[in-house]
């Protein structure tokens, strides 16, 4: 009765002791906000550079805003870093590599990507023909 505790999610759970309270460290939650960023960044860039060549230069520029985020979503810092302004320098590959793998899968979502086999030596057509994958590959041998 004296557990003041949000009642959202956990009451319906609580009688079979499927909920547990999880307390991430400050760390935790600021590397998983810079990652969440580099994500919703990447989506829009992929999204916007299948629609106009200059798409993926929004997901840049957004990269400059991740601060506000961050502090939105964390609302402290971690030790290791000593003011708003080292969260772009600190998160920054940790952005990157989110945004630019989210950017690439959203854009060959979206231009629906089909690999092109340039010799029958490489591993890709030699996988296609011995049935190892469900991916057909467009055929241009050159030279």
């Amino acid at each position: 009765m004296g557990d003041d505790s949000p009642k959202v999610f956990k009451a319906p759970f609580k009688t079979y002791g499927w909920v547990e309270e999880v307390k991430l460290a400050i760390e935790h939650k600021f590397s998983l906000t810079v990652y969440t960023w580099g994500l919703i960044t990447g989506i829009i860039s992929g999204v916007l550079a299948a629609r106009f060549s200059w798409g993926w230069v929004v997901g840049l520029l957004m990269y400059l805003i991740m601060d506000k985020f961050v502090m939105w979503v964390v609302k402290e810092l971690p030790p290791d870093v000593p003011d708003e302004r080292a969260i772009l320098k600190k998160g920054f590959w940790g952005w990157a590599m989110f945004w630019l793998y989210f950017t690439m899968l959203a854009y060959s979502v979206m231009i629906h990507f089909q690999p092109v086999c340039y010799s029958n030596q490489s591993l890709l057509y030699q996988m296609m023909h011995t049935g190892n994958t469900s991916v057909q590959c467009v055929v241009n041998f050159t030279g």
